[in-house]
């Protein structure tokens, strides 16, 4: 993926990593084109922020995801890359069916099923593009399991191993895969993570990634140093001492 000159669409863009991510790559001479639920907050963005474009979606329902890709797609017939950023993350108890059962199914349907039918609904128009990309969000807990929060580790685990095939199926195609692989963020995806201290600083992570794109346009993943402790721990032998590590210091783990 080229740092500039492309026209991104970045659904769940309305907060956290997600809109830091396109305001800058907006910043870096891309035309962006932002989605999220809440109108009232798409307006307010698109008025503090000239120049981002807004579109409603809410990526937990077929219909709007059809509806806002023909909306982008008609007003951005230049549009070639996709990140499918929507992401949510909840503690959950599976000792006791009543403490996970509805929270696993609806992280299911965001995490997972969200970006399958994102990239369903706009695959056609990126082979058409001489130079497209579609951008998954995975997680370094796809790698190393925060006790925790069991669905969100293995819906993260889902879109690394969706990530991985797609990039085969696509190897004779103008579509890249590139996998954005994050470490704890100090955001609001869970109570608390925001004033974290395990948590990577929002700003430190995004200037890290940006630099990443612009450093290695051919690359697979992009990986903040942060994050490489959860990624490479089962390659470097020490898989069940990093899972340990992690979960005693991560505040959500204890």
């Amino acid at each position: 993926m080229n740092i500039s000159g492309n026209t991104i669409f970045v659904p769940g863009a309305t907060s956290g990593i997600g809109l830091a991510l396109a305001l800058a790559l907006q910043g870096a001479g891309n035309t962006v084109i932002i989605g999220g639920r809440r109108t009232e907050l798409l307006n307010q963005i698109a008025a503090t922020h000239p120049g981002i474009h807004t579109v409603h979606i809410d990526t937990t329902s077929v219909a709007s995801i059809q509806q806002a890709a023909t909306a982008v797609i008609d007003a951005h017939p230049e549009l070639n890359v996709l990140i499918a950023m929507a992401g949510i993350m909840r503690v959950e108890d599976w000792t006791r069916p009543s403490g996970f059962l509805d929270s696993a199914e609806e992280i299911v349907t965001t995490n997972l099923l969200g970006p399958i039918r994102l990239i369903g609904a706009f695959v056609e128009h990126l082979q058409g593009r001489p130079d497209a990309t579609i951008m998954t969000v995975s997680s370094g807990l796809a790698f190393t399991p925060l006790m925790a929060t069991p669905t969100y580790n293995a819906t993260k685990a889902a879109i690394h191993m969706l990530t991985e095939s797609l990039r085969l199926q696509f190897a004779e195609t103008s579509v890249r895969m590139l996998e954005l692989v994050p470490p704890s963020v100090a955001t609001d995806l869970l109570p608390g993570q925001r004033e974290s201290a395990f948590a990577m600083p929002l700003d430190e992570f995004i200037a890290e990634t940006v630099a990443l794109i612009h450093d290695n346009p051919d690359a697979e993943e992009i990986l903040v140093e942060r994050v490489k402790f959860l990624r490479f721990g089962e390659a470097r032998g020490d898989y069940k001492q990093t899972v340990a590590a992690v979960n005693s210091l991560d505040p959500h783990g204890k």
